[in-house]
Protein backbone atom coordinates (compact mmCIF):
# COMPACT_ATOMS: atom_id res chain seq x y z
CA UNK A 1 0.00 0.00 0.00
CA UNK A 2 1.43 3.33 -1.04
CA UNK A 3 0.85 6.55 0.97
CA UNK A 4 -0.87 9.04 -0.74
CA UNK A 5 -0.93 12.98 0.05
CA UNK A 6 -5.11 12.49 0.65
CA UNK A 7 -4.43 10.35 3.55
CA UNK A 8 -4.28 12.08 7.04
CA UNK A 9 -1.84 11.68 9.22
CA UNK A 10 -3.44 9.94 11.79
CA UNK A 11 -3.77 7.53 8.91
CA UNK A 12 -0.45 7.49 8.29
CA UNK A 13 1.05 7.14 11.36
CA UNK A 14 -1.51 4.08 12.61
CA UNK A 15 -0.17 2.11 9.65
CA UNK A 16 3.41 2.99 8.91
CA UNK A 17 4.78 3.13 12.55
CA UNK A 18 7.98 3.89 10.96
CA UNK A 19 6.80 7.17 9.37
CA UNK A 20 6.72 8.83 12.81
CA UNK A 21 10.45 9.49 12.30
CA UNK A 22 9.97 10.60 9.08
CA UNK A 23 7.41 13.14 9.94
CA UNK A 24 9.48 14.68 13.08
CA UNK A 25 12.60 14.91 10.93
CA UNK A 26 10.26 17.39 8.51
CA UNK A 27 8.94 19.11 11.81
CA UNK A 28 5.65 18.01 12.19
CA UNK A 29 5.45 17.10 15.87
CA UNK A 30 1.87 17.26 15.67
CA UNK A 31 1.35 13.08 15.29
CA UNK A 32 -0.37 13.14 18.26
CA UNK A 33 -2.33 16.12 18.18
CA UNK A 34 -6.22 16.09 17.23
CA UNK A 35 -6.04 17.81 14.10
CA UNK A 36 -3.93 14.92 12.80
CA UNK A 37 -6.78 13.14 12.48
CA UNK A 38 -8.14 14.84 9.41
CA UNK A 39 -5.53 16.95 8.82
CA UNK A 40 -4.01 15.54 5.45
CA UNK A 41 -0.18 14.79 4.26
CA UNK A 42 -1.24 17.58 1.75
CA UNK A 43 -2.10 20.09 3.93
CA UNK A 44 0.41 19.81 6.58
CA UNK A 45 3.06 20.43 4.75
CA UNK A 46 1.41 23.38 3.42
CA UNK A 47 1.06 24.58 6.75
CA UNK A 48 4.65 23.86 7.63
CA UNK A 49 5.74 25.51 4.59
CA UNK A 50 7.52 22.49 2.49
CA UNK A 51 6.76 20.52 -1.01
CA UNK A 52 4.19 17.57 0.06
CA UNK A 53 6.28 15.36 -3.13
CA UNK A 54 9.69 14.94 -1.22
CA UNK A 55 7.38 14.31 1.98
CA UNK A 56 5.96 11.71 0.02
CA UNK A 57 9.60 10.32 -1.35
CA UNK A 58 10.38 9.58 1.84
CA UNK A 59 7.69 8.07 3.68
CA UNK A 60 7.03 6.03 0.81
CA UNK A 61 10.85 5.01 1.17
CA UNK A 62 9.97 4.09 4.94
CA UNK A 63 7.47 1.92 5.09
Amino acid sequence: MEITKEMTIGDVVRNFPKSVEVLFSFGMHCVGCPSSQSETLEEAAYVHGFEVEELMTKLNECK
